[in-house]
């Protein structure tokens, strides 16, 4: 079916109309939020988005309620394949995918849908930071640290700072760190952040140096020197190759 015509019309409606499109990038910044496992940035991101969902999105039904589910469809493929990508086996990801899916087609507000796709991304994204953390058994304080370490993955981690997050003397903590989780906490902070990174430059177009100020780094050279430390290349032959080998 040759669709030149209709999107030729439809282009100069929304340029007349002034529609401009969410950026992709900043769509797909928060997709990495749920993939990296950090569950309060990914409630403040739907939180902002809720207020007006559907500036910035296309139409892909007249009707308002099949229009909000085909948009939960969307993301939840995207979503879905972006998580199997990081890890997540893909009979649970597909299968998530399809609970919500199968709940909106029954809803009958677009409020309920809408409900249903933040639930989604939280659960997906609860799920992902679970599944970093390994099914050990981590003692209260070390579970908090980590989710700390996950929600703050945008600035510099020192292992002072979780201690006293946790209010515990800094010797102590690390101690009980590195018995619980098997490394250090500089190290597993590190193999977070590298981790992540890896998964920013495979899914994502973002500047190796935004990459590397979004995670917390000094410089782009301080993150470049941190990264080959630990893949044994830089970010930009890492995002070159075809074959992906994942850290951690």
């Amino acid at each position: 079916m040759n669709t030149r015509e209709e999107l030729n019309y439809r282009l100069y409606v929304q340029r007349d109309e002034e529609f401009v499109r969410t950026d992709v990038r900043k769509e797909f910044s928060r997709y990495e939020d749920i993939v990296n496992g950090s569950v309060e940035k990914v409630k403040e991101n739907y939180a902002m988005a809720r207020k007006d969902f559907f500036a910035g999105k296309g139409v892909l039904s007249p009707n308002p309620l099949r229009n909000s589910i085909y948009h939960l469809v969307v993301a939840m493929g995207v979503i879905a394949r972006m998580c199997v990508d990081a890890g997540m086996p893909h009979s649970e990801a597909y299968t998530i995918s399809d609970i919500y899916i199968q709940r909106a087609d029954a809803s009958k507000k677009v409020d309920e849908v809408l409900d249903l796709l933040g639930a989604a991304q939280l659960d997906f994204a609860t799920r992902m930071r679970e599944m970093k953390k390994g099914a050990r058994g981590y003692s209260l304080h070390i579970r908090h640290a980590i989710d700390y370490i996950y929600d703050h993955l945008h600035q510099p981690l020192k292992m002072e700072q979780l201690a006293e997050v946790e209010g515990l003397h800094p010797s102590y903590f690390s101690k009980l760190f590195a018995a619980e989780v098997g490394t250090t906490v500089k190290a597993y902070i590190i193999n977070v952040k590298i981790t992540t990174a890896q998964n920013m430059l495979r899914q994502s177009e973002h500047t190796i140096s935004d990459i590397a100020y979004s995670l917390g780094f000094s410089s782009q050279s301080a993150f470049t020197a941190t990264f080959k430390n630990v893949t044994g290349e830089t970010p930009a032959a890492f995002r070159n190759k075809k074959d992906y080998v994942r850290v951690g």
